[in-house]
């Protein structure tokens, strides 16, 4: 049998590449009057449902999905949270 998913992939670029698109929020923001904001990091958020017979095949096939399309693994790092789905409680 198997159990739905719910994933909640970030993705973020790694500490050592440059981020234009924050130092453009970044100045932004100091423009704006927020003379406070250090640093501005920008990055992805995924959501998706996937359908696997345990938690740890779950995990495993994020990390495949992750590694092959969903992050570039050069210059990117990803996390996720992974939580059951109660299929009943959402068709209610």
């Amino acid at each position: 049998m198997t159990q739905t998913y719910q994933a909640r992939i970030y993705v973020t670029l790694r500490p050592s590449v440059l981020d234009p698109a924050g130092t453009a929020v970044q100045s932004g923001l100091h423009h704006l009057g927020y003379d406070t904001i250090e640093q501005v990091r920008i990055g992805k958020y995924i959501e998706l449902q996937l359908s696997a017979p345990d938690q740890a095949t779950a995990e495993q096939q994020l990390n495949v999905m992750c590694d092959q399309l969903l992050a570039n693994p050069v210059i990117e790092n990803y996390t996720f949270d992974l939580e059951t789905v109660d299929l009943e409680t959402l068709a209610a």
